[in-house]
């Protein structure tokens, strides 16, 4: 019987972190669960189902503490078959108010955050002989945004900011340009761009916004989780480069 793959979550405490956790446990992977906060409870919930899990302190910012996250994953299981680089932050607010260092946060956790952790898996996967990586990215990265404020200037301050949409925007392009350079390494990369997911994040996602979803509802954490786990599969050798859209029908392409 193989050996079980090994999946290093981030951002594993979070809606969907802890989806794609759950969705690769019960797929059979064994997981490094990474967040800012603590994971043990997303870790508990693994091991239930049969899992090795192991808990890691990130500061997706700080080269460091991504190259630590890495040396600890491999330590514990000696290699990483995928890398699924869910952390993130949500901002709100016009581009007319915005603080400088809103963006610079945004930007830093969303964009540099996910380069730090892509970058910093692709010496051990090329050793290995391959892996995947699935980063998430958003429909707010390619529809300038929810919001109409020529209707209604309101939904702008209640929805995703310019620097969520333009790091999201970047983590699309980031994806294309690792899976031209390391494809030749047997190491796919593609994303997933979720639509509104209902989370403690959108919890102020306005009522008009929702009404204007074609399937009618919001995601749910557990429909994105189930395309990451695909795209982590083994069976996806021949897939990347790909931004697949989980939306419900808000934007098709």
């Amino acid at each position: 019987m193989p050996e079980p793959r090994i999946a290093l979550v981030t951002g594993a405490a979070g809606g969907i972190g802890a989806a794609c956790a759950q969705a690769l446990a019960e797929a059979g992977w064994n997981l490094a669960l990474a967040d800012a906060r603590e994971s043990f409870g997303v870790a508990a919930a693994a091991r239930a189902q049969g899992r090795r899990a192991l808990p890691l302190a990130l500061d997706v910012t700080s080269k460091a503490s991504v190259e630590a996250m890495v040396a600890a994953t491999l330590a514990e299981y000696g290699r990483v078959d995928a890398l699924v680089n869910v952390a993130g932050v949500v901002g709100f607010g016009s581009a007319a108010e915005m603080p400088e260092a809103e963006w610079d946060r945004v930007i830093a956790i969303n964009l540099k955050g996910s380069f730090l952790c892509c970058q910093a898996v692709i010496a051990p996967m090329r050793a290995q002989g391959g892996g995947r990586i699935v980063n998430i990215g958003s429909i707010i990265g390619k529809n300038g945004g929810n919001a109409r404020p020529w209707i209604d200037r309101g939904e702008q301050q209640r929805s995703s900011s310019i620097a969520y949409g333009v790091s999201k925007a970047g983590v699309h392009a980031m994806t294309s340009f690792l899976a031209k350079e390391l494809a030749a390494d047997n190491i796919a990369v593609n994303a997933v761009a979720p639509g509104p997911i209902a989370s403690a994040m959108t919890t102020a996602f306005p009522e008009a916004l929702r009404a204007l979803i074609p399937a009618g509802r919001m995601g749910r954490a557990a429909e994105v989780a189930r395309v990451v786990a695909f795209l982590a599969s083994p069976e996806t050798s021949f897939v990347t480069g790909e931004i697949i859209d989980v939306n419900g029908g808000m934007w098709m392409d």
